[in-house]
Order: C-alpha cells, then structure tokens, then sequence
C-alpha cells in the first residue's frame, strides 16, 4: 500500500509561508510528478512527505494513518536523491544492503533481497565493484536499488536525474519508468523538466509558489491547461500566448497556439512574419517568427523536410480547433 493524502498542510520558514495550505491526494501504485519551476516548492513538499521537513500546519496520512509527526525512518517511504551518497568504500552489494544492515535483516533475506534488486536493475555484474567503478547512470541505478530493498509503501525521487548527461537521463528516465510497471508502488518524483514530467507521469502536479495550479493526467494538461501558466509550462516547445486584437476576435483576453497546431507557408496564411532562428532536429524543424506583431516571437514546430533561412517570409496559419481561450485572470474559458 501507498496512499498519500495531504490535508491543509503549510509550510513557513519564519515569518515566510513557502507552502500555502495544500490539499493532495496520491493513490497507492500512481506515479506523480511534482514539476515547476525553481524555488515554486516542489522539493519543499517532498521533503514534507519523506518528514525531512516539519509541516507547520495540517495533516499528513500514508495508507489513512496519520504520519505528521512520524520520524522519516518508521514512515515507510525510501528516498532517492539528486546525488547518489554512495559509500565510495563500499562495495555496490554493500551499499545497496546498508538500510538493510541497519535494519537487522538477517543476512539470507539481505541476499534475497539485493539479488532481486540487482536483476531488476541490471547490476548483477556489479555487484562486487565500487561506485567509482561505474558510470552515473549506474551509480544512480544503485541508488535506486537501495531504496528497493526497503520495499517501502512508496518511493520518493527528489531530481534523480540532475546530474546525468543528455543521453542517461533519456536512458534513466526509461529504466525508472520501467521499474514502476514492474513494482507497482507508489512513486512520487520532483523535476523542473517538464519533458519528464510528461513522459513518466500517471498524474502531474504543477506547483508555482506553493499553490497548486493544476492536477492531472499528462494529456489532460496538455489538451486542457487550467490557466496561462500551466499553458506556458507544459509541453516542448511551450505554447505560443498571444493577446490584443487577435485574442479579441476570439472572445478572450488572451489566446494559446502550441507549435504543432501552426501550420506553415510560403506563400499564403492568417498571420505573416519573418523567419529568425531555425532550429533543425531532423525528424522536426522549430522556426522562431518574429514580425508577425502577434507577440515577440512565434514559436512554429514544422517537418524536418521544411527548409527555411533566416530572413525569409513565412506565413502561419492556427489550426481553428485548436484554440486555447483565457480571461483576463488567465482561466481557461470554456
């Protein structure tokens, strides 16, 4: 079991509130992804969870027992970290039996219990070096399999993938994903990067200065975001927010585009702009669009087979459907 359910629960440094009064609900065996941007309280919130941090206010239950003032250690939750804190002195078998050791298990259900997480893993074969041995997708992967062991209600991930290069955290990011289908807890993961977010999530959660702007499924926010800043947020490149005259003929204070749903010309199209920086990724083309007198800059996601300089004319016309309309609060309208 790993149910989480956060109830009014605060957090103050002082006379500074960093987590307004916060409702949450986490279902055993879904994967939440708190994502924001730096310093909106997304690691602050875990920590709360893992106890790591005291709530000043409010009610935290795992499995519908109250945990506000259960020590980390007797919560039932394993906690992987942006670095590693490996033992460099210890063996990977050794350091993935450490809370187990400290736990008194006794030594055959430590072996059972680190050969399971090893296989799952992918670090049978190395098991007997050290972390300095190993890549940091490895060392992160051993961090992960400390945290198995505990077989915990749930598992918390705060950044684990920070400190890998480009093409580990795509690898990372799928072996985690993986764990989950093959573990069926409750995982709960802290990111700025809203591509994993996106990827791995059961549920999103979108914090911005401690509030919670909006909670669901990865396609929910991205078909229907809450308001501005989420519309801003999520999805790669970000939407396109346009207000004045055009937003006016839609009825709004301010309309989204994302890249996707603008289409592309030489030659004809609602909107007219010049093209500035194109960036090429093979399979997709983004063409930054400036002149259009819609906002500073358009943001224009086209086939890898379009080819455009800088400098050259280019037309853009929205896909009508796909509209986004907000108010002067920036809520989404209908």
């Amino acid at each position: 079991m790993g149910r989480i359910t956060l109830e009014k629960v605060t957090k103050s440094f002082g006379d500074v509130q960093v987590i307004p009064p916060l409702d949450l609900e986490i279902n055993d065996g879904e994967f939440v992804v708190f994502v924001g941007p730096s310093g909106c309280g997304k690691s602050t919130l875990l920590r709360l969870i893992a106890g790591l941090e005291d709530v000043t206010s409010g009610t935290i239950s795992i499995d519908g027992n109250d945990a506000t003032s259960v020590p980390p250690a007797k919560r039932g939750l394993a906690m992987v970290f942006q670095s590693y804190a490996l033992y460099p002195h210890m063996s990977v078998r050794k350091n993935i039996a450490f809370p187990m050791r400290m736990a008194g298990l006794d030594q055959a259900e430590q072996n059972r219990r680190i050969e399971s997480a090893a296989k799952a893993l992918n670090l049978t074969d190395y098991l007997d070096r050290r972390p300095g041995q190993l890549s940091g997708g490895q060392r992160q992967r051993v961090a992960i399999g400390r945290a198995i062991v505990r077989e915990p209600a749930a598992f918390l991930f705060d950044e684990p993938l920070s400190n890998l290069d480009a093409a580990l955290r795509v690898g990372m990011r799928l072996e985690i994903s993986e764990l989950h289908n093959r573990l069926a807890t409750t995982m709960v993961y802290v990111t700025h990067d809203q591509v994993e977010a996106m990827t791995m999530a059961d549920k999103i959660v979108v914090l911005r200065a401690g509030n919670i702007e909006q909670v669901g499924s990865p396609l929910e926010l991205y078909r229907e975001p809450r308001n501005t800043f989420v519309a801003g947020f999520i999805g790669s490149p970000k939407m396109n927010l346009i207000e004045g005259a055009e937003a006016a003929k839609h009825d709004a204070t301010t309309i989204g585009v994302r890249p996707e749903h603008i289409s592309v010309s030489a030659a004809e199209g609602l909107w007219e702009g010049t093209v500035g920086v194109s960036e090429h990724l093979g399979s997709d083309t983004f063409f930054h669009v400036h002149g259009t007198g819609l906002a500073d800059a358009i943001t224009v996601r086209a086939g890898g087979e379009v080819h455009m300089r800088h400098g050259d004319k280019i037309f853009l016309t929205p896909d009508p459907e796909k509209i986004h309309r907000f108010d002067q609060n920036g809520l989404r309208i209908g």
